[in-house]
């Protein structure tokens, strides 16, 4: 059922309503699950259990504006796959140097997390294969869009973004560029995710490791 207006005990309750909305969508032929850690993780953990599906991750950061970080001027995606807000990098006049340099940070980071995270550094396999890329919920779409262009350049076959809550103008925008768009609400007016959950407590490294190591070791 969709909720018109969400309210979420956890992530994993929101995950478990979402995983139920895609096996009812249609037939899936060995899906991948990629979780957006880390609050996208144990959503996507549901999803990939109620699809009885393996699970992984794919990390992505934003890439913040000098001076004003949580404004992001693009974001960067396992694979090194660079995603860029044009309007955002003018407005306040980012040189390619500084863009550069943010990236180049980022992505050291970004490698980090993975083998935090999967002791790889290497991509998910998604080529050829339906991949589910999951968060907790959606604003600006800068993060999942960089997701979408990676999984699309590795190969993926079909690619569906799946999330409890989103913005709806986000929700328009990322329909042009997947296969299929998911969502249990796209409430208005959106604040933030975090308002439609009852607990959105931030999700420990150690929380996506144990998730990761339980998601593994299912037959």
């Amino acid at each position: 059922m969709i909720r018109v207006t969400a309210s979420f005990s956890n992530r994993r309750e929101a995950g478990g309503l979402l995983g139920g909305k895609l096996a009812a969508a249609g037939r899936w032929t060995h899906p991948l699950v990629l979780g957006l850690p880390r609050g996208g993780v144990p959503v996507a953990f549901e999803v990939a259990l109620e699809l009885d599906a393996p699970l992984d991750v794919f990390t992505v950061r934003k890439l913040g504006v000098p001076g004003n970080e949580e404004l992001a001027f693009g974001a960067i995606a396992t694979g090194g796959i660079r995603v860029f807000n044009r309007e955002i990098i003018e407005q306040f006049h980012i040189s390619t140097h500084v863009a550069d340099e943010v990236g180049d940070k980022a992505e050291r980071e970004l490698r980090w997390c993975e083998q935090a995270y999967r002791h790889t550094s290497a991509p998910p396999p998604v080529q050829g294969r339906q991949v589910i890329l999951v968060d907790d919920g959606i604003a600006t779409g800068a993060t999942m869009q960089a997701a979408v262009n990676a999984v699309r350049i590795a190969g993926a076959a079909w690619v569906v973004v799946a999330v409890p809550v989103a913005a709806r103008e986000s929700v328009a925008k990322l329909r042009k560029q997947v296969d299929r768009m998911i969502t249990l609400a796209v409430p208005a007016p959106f604040c933030s995710v975090g308002r439609f959950f009852q607990d959105f407590s931030p999700t420990t490294d150690g929380e996506v490791q144990e998730l990761l190591r339980i998601a593994a070791a299912r037959p």
